[in-house]
């Protein structure tokens, strides 16, 4: 047996740990080795006193699935700081008058007080959506996204939504999402599907449904990247008539169940209804990845795959067509990024469907992982990676502080919250989160922007006036 310099640094690493929380944590980070599988621990309560990113149900329905719908009104219903915290922090671009057309950059809450704990918040829900109907006589529906304190006081959110459906005339959606439910927010993602399942799908017939009608699922459009992926399905030929939830409309999402196939971009966030939508109304879905030109010609022929010839034949020419300009953005930043090493640790779909677009520019990743995966992300991660890669679940600041210092990678793809503990440790760092307020990064148009902002991070000028604290001299007293 030759020597496992990484598993042997992960051992050192977790062995600060009491014993117990040595062997817990053991289970939630593996290397992978040659013939080996992922025997991963994820999607279980992670350990007291140690730091966690995994986000709450709360986050997961109404900061992710449900936040991005435009043309209804998400009302955070409990105190105001869940509120604040979920209002627009993800860049989820819409088109339309704000305020008319698109509410995805308002927030709404109904800022409980304690009198609203002790006597209950029935009667201020249906206040402010009183309110807010009157105020915005263009909405098109309402989600009511319970916060903690509502589950708990034991507050009806669903008498009240049907009570206020009838009165207002519009579709009310209750969310049972209390961020105390379950352990991450992918809890809250699954909530939020089964709520868009009771409450909207199939509530609409359109007349004009076509042959090569698709869904887009789970993206939402940070930066812009629907709309970069709508680009390349309707050049195939196809029609997408519905996102979920990336500048998304509520009649779009009580029409779904009329397409042809579901295209899911997010995996951990949407597969919940695209498997309900396939045993109800028999519509196949696909998983797809629209990061880098490898990826996107390879999903490209897979969409194409599920239609006639016609679709797959425009499909070659979308991939003909933007070849010569990919060539030349890989031409340009393949050279000074060749060989530099990744390290990533995101939320959903990242750390996996953005392999293919560093390695497109000559990159390697060397460690990757999830706040809120599920054992299957893991499964669909592990064949991705090469021997000897770490991968981490629901990783802490400690085993990310030594995995990164002894691993000296080139650059850190995570989260808001990592940023500035990298950067300032000396790590060239990309917010992967929401791009760093840049983007988009999805599909032909996001390709380039995505390749200038790795450079821009690794062989940014301003690295040369600063030293990461291992290379400063010792200071002579």
């Amino acid at each position: 047996m030759g020597e496992k310099p990484n598993a042997s640094m992960v051992e050192e690493v977790l062995s600060v740990y009491p014993e117990k929380a040595r062997k817990l944590r053991a289970k939630h980070i593996v290397v992978k080795e040659e013939g080996s599988t992922c025997a991963i621990k994820a999607n279980i309560k992670c350990v007291p006193g140690l730091m966690t990113a995994r986000g709450c149900a709360y986050a997961g329905a109404k900061g992710v699935v449900w936040g991005p719908l435009k043309d209804m009104i998400h009302l955070s219903h409990g105190p105001v700081g869940c509120g604040y915290y979920s209002w627009g922090g993800r860049r989820n671009l819409t088109k339309g008058v704000v305020g008319v057309e698109s509410f995805t950059p308002m927030q709404f809450t109904s800022d409980f007080s304690e009198s609203d704990i002790v006597y209950g918040g029935d009667k201020k829900l249906e206040k402010v959506l009183r309110e807010a109907r009157e105020l915005f006589p263009s909405v098109q529906g309402f989600s009511i996204c319970s916060e903690c304190p509502v589950g708990l006081i034991g507050d009806d959110i669903e008498s009240v939504a049907k009570k206020m459906m009838k009165e207002l005339d519009v579709p009310i959606v209750p969310v049972r999402c209390e961020g105390f439910r379950g352990i991450s927010q992918s809890l809250g993602h699954h909530i939020a599907n089964d709520a868009v399942r009771d409450h909207l799908l199939g509530k609409r017939e359109r007349d004009d449904a076509g042959p090569y009608d698709i869904s887009l699922i789970g993206d939402y459009n940070i930066g812009g990247d629907a709309w970069a992926s709508k680009k390349i399905l309707e050049e195939m030929g196809l029609r997408v008539r519905n996102v979920w939830t990336g500048d998304g409309t509520v009649e779009g999402m009580m029409a779904a169940h009329q397409v042809k196939l579901n295209l899911i971009h997010c995996y951990r966030s949407m597969n919940y209804i695209c498997r309900h939508m396939e045993e109800t109304y028999g519509i196949p879905w696909l998983e797809f990845n629209f990061f880098g030109p490898t990826k996107i010609k390879e999903s490209i022929r897979k969409i194409a795959a599920q239609f006639d010839e016609t679709i797959q034949r425009k499909g070659e020419e979308v991939i003909a067509k933007y070849e010569p300009l990919m060539r030349k953005v890989i031409d340009e930043y393949r050279p000074r990024l060749e060989g530099k090493r990744v390290m990533l640790y995101v939320g959903g779909l990242r750390p996996r469907h953005t392999i293919g677009a560093y390695e497109d520019l000559g990159m390697e990743v060397i460690g990757t992982g999830y706040e809120f995966a599920h054992k299957d992300d893991y499964d669909r991660t592990f064949p991705q990676m090469n021997n000897e890669t770490i991968i981490y679940d629901d990783a802490t600041e400690h085993e990310l502080g030594e995995f990164i210092h002894r691993m000296r990678p080139d650059l850190v793809g995570s989260g808001i919250k990592e940023k500035y503990v990298f950067e300032k440790a000396g790590f060239p760092f990309r917010q992967m989160h929401s791009w760093d307020y840049s983007g988009p990064y999805h599909g032909y148009d996001g390709f380039p922007i995505f390749a200038r902002d790795m450079d821009m991070a690794i062989n940014s000028p301003t690295r040369t006036l600063a030293k990461a604290p291992w290379k400063k001299e010792k200071e002579v007293r």
